[in-house]
């Protein structure tokens, strides 16, 4: 049975003569050791173990239990799912028991036989696993259809909302945004939240030729023109009770607006070659970067085929409005990347981190995932640094801005940004944020309260 190295082995022992044996007679597992509480804590920040195995007589106190105790909270309240075996005396059954009552996976007596405290580890490992693995499948087949969608800023957590609220209708959605903002992944997860039980289908406009995308929308009947040998179904019937988005809309052809603002409006189509309407149920979803508005002043985009298409219109909101979300995007691609290339887990260091913060993000999110993908692939350890990313360090921030507002604005966006950075460099963990921030953890959550930051 092999061993994961993802997640190391730690070992909490002040006896260095013991802490030895125990590292040779535990040498199948990457470990990593500590002789007090601080220590560690600290090893456990940095680590991330599976598994702790501990002794409950630490110091100051070596012949108390109460620093052992105090560890162990510690170490739950870091990560509730940590397999810790408490190592104890042969008469300390109540202290194993209490250890057992707090959250600790198992306990052995001293002295410890070195089988057995393998194979409780090695059993420990597969439990923590086993519990991973369970946590991904649940997230996976979880309700909220949105779960793919990593973000804490407001305003994203309000097109969220709106998503979720018209997916129960059938009325025609417009998504505005950049190009790499995520306006596939909305229109995927409006289709999943509805009641439409047929394909998600999505076309993109601009991709297209306009001499091919009428027969791409429409569809074709056999002998319509030269190599049509068969019929073909176009992605407006493909979609047939689902959805179809029609990507980069704005682009469509002057010709082919006409045709779709006819198929809106009565909701039946003609293949080419063909006289015979065919009724077709699906909804539209439209997206594009333009400004459709403009389009229509300028002559470019019919505005009956607008309102027809902006029932609903959702704006979304560019990578860089989006305070802290590249730091916690970025956290998540790699977590991504690291399982896809079996590779142990990625960290960033403060300067990439610093870089993220300030990059534009003229790609959006694509831009993102397509740094980080490339810094996972090229870094040579486990931590990425703006070097990886290919990004340059900031310079000093500019505090102009600030200094135009009255006092209680200037302090309660600054506590805004300083909490959101504080979340995202520490991935949403609460106590690693209020630890980096220097407050507790109640302080952090009043202030996210008063912030309305979830």
């Amino acid at each position: 049975m092999s061993t994961p190295r993802h997640a190391p082995l730690l070992i909490v022992e002040d006896d260095l003569a013991l802490q030895k044996q125990l590292k040779w007679s535990l040498d199948r597992f990457e470990s990593v050791t500590a002789d007090d509480v601080a220590s560690a804590v600290l090893q456990f920040r940095r680590n991330n173990p599976a598994v702790v195995t501990m002794d409950l007589g630490l110091p100051p106190d070596r012949d108390s239990v109460s620093e052992g105790f105090k560890c162990l909270e510690k170490l739950l309240e870091l990560d509730p799912g940590v397999k810790v075996i408490v190592l104890t005396g042969q008469n300390d059954q109540d202290n194993a028991l209490r250890a057992i009552r707090m959250g600790a996976y198992d306990f052995l007596a001293k002295p410890v036989d070195p089988d057995v405290l393998a194979l409780t580890v090695e059993r420990a490992y597969r439990l923590y696993e086993l519990q991973q693995e369970n946590r991904r499948l649940q997230m996976q087949q979880g309700s909220d259809v949105l779960a793919g969608l990593v973000t804490r800023d407001p305003g994203m957590q309000r097109v969220c909302r709106m998503i979720e609220k018209v997916a129960s209708s059938d009325a025609t959605v417009l998504l505005l945004g950049e190009s790499g903002t995520g306006k596939e992944v909305l229109a995927q997860g409006l289709h999943d939240a509805s009641r439409r039980k047929g394909r998600f289908v999505a076309i993109n406009c601009a991709a297209i030729p306009e001499t091919l995308l009428e027969s791409e929308l429409f569809g074709y009947e056999r002998g319509a023109f030269t190599g049509a040998t068969k019929t073909t179904l176009g992605k407006i019937e493909t979609a047939n009770g689902g959805t179809l988005m029609l990507d980069e809309i704005g682009d469509l052809p002057m010709s082919l607006q006409a045709k779709l603002l006819r198929f809106l409006q009565e909701r039946r189509i003609e293949r080419l070659g063909s006289r015979q309407e065919i009724a077709v149920d699906v909804r539209i979803v439209g997206a594009t970067h333009q400004d459709l508005k403009r389009q229509i002043a300028e002559g470019r985009f019919r505005e009956d085929l607008y309102y027809r298409l902006a029932e609903i219109v959702v704006p979304i909101p560019p990578l860089r409005e989006r305070a802290g979300d590249a730091v916690l995007l970025a956290h998540a691609f790699l977590r991504r990347f690291a399982a896809e290339q079996r590779r142990s887990a990625f960290s960033l260091s403060d300067d990439a981190v610093r870089a993220l913060e300030a990059h534009g993000w003229p790609g959006n999110v694509r831009e993102l995932q397509n740094l980080v993908k490339r810094a996972s692939i090229m870094a040579d350890g486990d931590r990425i640094t703006s070097q990886d990313l290919g990004l340059q360090a900031p310079a000093s921030a500019d505090d102009d801005e600030l200094a135009s507002l009255d006092l209680r604005t200037v302090r309660e966006r600054a506590e805004r940004q300083v909490v959101v950075a504080a979340l995202s460099r520490a991935d949403g963990n609460i106590v690693k944020a209020a630890e980096i921030l220097g407050i507790s953890r109640p302080t952090l959550y009043d202030l996210m309260s008063k912030l309305q930051i979830k």
